[in-house]
């Protein structure tokens, strides 16, 4: 009688609901895509307005300038002379990585200038400025 009984109980739990799990699924989904898009620029910054050409999709590296003066590296915050050497680096590693700055449009022409001196002197030769589409 005992081994019937249990026999019953594990016939019960043979079945696996995974209604549960896709819902979690889906759900975390629409949430990694909503929230990717802000990721990607984590730095606020307002820079000028201009209209121009569109950046580039892939192999490229963003050196970001707040309107603090504090310079990142994506997402490093780095001093000009680490900048210079990782720059160095990463020149060396890919030759054909292409470099974006996006400065704060409060900071001095100066600022931005001896910024992408410093660029130049790590070995890229072009500097790609990002600005804000005008109107917006």
């Amino acid at each position: 009688m005992k081994m019937r009984k249990r026999r019953a109980e594990m016939k019960a739990i043979d079945q696996i609901n995974v209604t549960p799990l896709l819902d979690l699924t889906f759900l975390l989904l629409i949430a990694f895509m909503l929230t990717m898009p802000l990721m990607e620029y984590g730095t606020q910054i307002k820079a000028p307005e201009m209209n121009s050409d569109e950046l580039p999709q892939e192999n490229f590296v963003v050196v970001t300038m707040t309107k603090t003066g504090t310079i990142m590296l994506d997402k490093d915050a780095v001093s000009s002379d680490e900048l210079m050497s990782r720059l160095h680096r990463m020149k060396e590693d890919r030759p054909k990585l292409e470099l974006l700055l996006r400065a704060d449009g409060e900071r001095s022409y100066k600022d931005v200038i001896d910024l992408m001196a410093t660029m130049r002197k790590s070995g890229f030769a072009d500097v790609t400025l990002v600005t804000q589409q005008e109107g917006n």
